[in-house]
């Protein structure tokens, strides 16, 4: 399973769209009060062997959007995450004056073992 797939199974319980960078037109539309996107912003070997890549680690960013309080979102995220193998290793938060959105930057890291 590729590291976004993850990601979008594991946050997709939570009841709030999860795309990979952006919502569609469509999803746009449709106004969410809360949504998260997520990207992977750098990827470097974890574990060398031999002179190979056994373990690469993924750093990925995800980003908790609202217009409601989301308190208990960001835990849910960070909770569901952790227990998939996820660390944290980020985490920010933003006000979005043009568009009065809340925005909760977080950033992950997860090895994966090469095949």
């Amino acid at each position: 399973m590729s590291v976004n797939s993850l990601i979008i199974n594991t946050l997709k319980p939570l009841g709030v769209p999860v795309k990979f960078q952006t919502l569609s037109e469509k999803e746009k539309l449709s106004d969410p009060s809360s949504y998260i996107t997520f990207f992977e912003y750098n990827q470097r070997s974890a574990l060398d062997s031999d002179d190979e890549e056994t373990l690469t680690r993924h750093f990925v960013q995800v980003d908790i959007w609202s217009k409601v309080d989301y308190t208990d979102l960001v835990k849910q995220v960070k909770e569901n995450l952790k227990q998939v193998g996820f660390s944290r290793n980020f985490e920010t938060e933003l006000y979005e004056t043009d568009t009065k959105i809340f925005h909760k930057v977080i950033r992950f890291n997860y090895i994966t073992r090469r095949s």
